[in-house]
């Protein structure tokens, strides 16, 4: 491995790598914690509220304590005011709400792996077509054979692993789409947000602004389905299931720091590595009743790897 400069790698670089990896397992994590949480309480949407506003009052409390965040959300709201910033650029927010939710409604049934794999897609390929098309003010990414080679990839480890075909579960293959969608969010999550840190200044003003807008949309959607679902029907007492919004904030923080160290495409290809070799930890070792992990899931898992390594590393000219 070698830097962007093409020497061997510090002891800083090679420390901020392991610390991403160590981050995308985090997203897992999350997601196990949510999924679990969501079936625990019969709201999945509950759930994915609760772990987005224990973030928000993290994410609060640091703000109190640092001036540079303040201004920078003092910024944020200058340049929205002015035009300078369209409204569209502040909500990214809600493409990590819909992630959340679809934690909580999902990851339970599918399994952790399943259910990662199903984000990773979506994450690669609306990156993908983003980058071709340079949507929402990114830079347009030349189209090459490496990045279609990635694209291929990851739809045959998808089809690898939910191994659609006549006897497969039609709800599994549904429930497939929810965070596939909610991976296609978080690409347009990720573009608005640089966004907003460039206004900010700060890293800390942009998250704190993604999770204010992200609580917003969930505690519509939780007050929308009361209306359907009538509520928890229960309040667990295992305590870890309350940890979801704690593990969020952290993995956000590693984020923040490492990326000024690897870079965007090296953050990315780390989290996408630790986020599938996680799940399938997870799912081996701490499964959910419902997940039942097979060899075709763990082959679909490495060979989406592969895809969203080429189609991310490839955008480097």
């Amino acid at each position: 491995m070698t830097n962007s400069l093409g020497r061997a790698p510090s002891r800083r670089y090679v420390g901020a790598v392991v610390a991403s990896v160590i981050a995308g397992v985090m997203v897992a994590l999350q997601s196990r914690i949510n999924g679990e949480f969501g079936m625990a309480l019969g709201d999945g949407a509950l759930a994915a509220l609760l772990s987005f506003s224990t973030g928000l009052v993290i994410l609060t409390v640091a703000m109190a304590f640092n001036r540079a965040g303040r201004h920078g959300l003092a910024l944020v709201r200058r340049a929205l005011v002015d035009g300078e910033l369209p409204w569209w650029g502040a909500i990214g927010g809600a493409g990590g709400a819909f992630l959340v939710l679809t934690q909580g409604l999902t990851a339970g049934v599918l399994g952790v792996a399943l259910f990662t794999i199903a984000v990773v897609t979506g994450q690669t390929l609306g990156a993908f077509a983003i980058d071709t098309r340079g949507w929402l003010g990114s830079p347009v990414v030349r189209l090459t054979p490496w990045r279609v080679l990635g694209a291929v990839l990851v739809l045959t480890g998808v089809g690898i692993a939910v191994d659609i075909g006549p006897g497969s579960s039609t709800t599994v293959s549904a429930l497939f789409l929810l965070p596939f969608i909610a991976g296609v969010g978080t690409g347009f999550q990720q573009a608005v947000n640089g966004r907003v840190g460039g206004v900010a200044l700060s890293s800390l003003s942009a998250t704190f602004v993604n999770f204010a807008v992200g609580t917003a949309v969930l505690l519509v959607v939780f007050l929308v389905s009361l209306a359907f679902t009538g509520g928890p029907t229960a309040w667990p007492s295992t305590w870890w299931l309350w940890t979801g919004g704690i593990v969020g904030a952290s993995f956000i923080v590693i984020q923040v720091t490492t990326v000024r160290i690897i870079g965007v495409l090296g953050l990315g290809v780390s989290l996408v590595t630790g986020q599938l070799v996680g799940s399938i930890i997870l799912d081996a070792t701490a499964p959910v009743a419902t997940s039942d992990l097979q060899l075709a899931t763990v082959l679909g898992a490495l060979v989406t790897l592969v895809g969203s390594a080429l189609v991310t590393l490839s955008k480097k000219r």
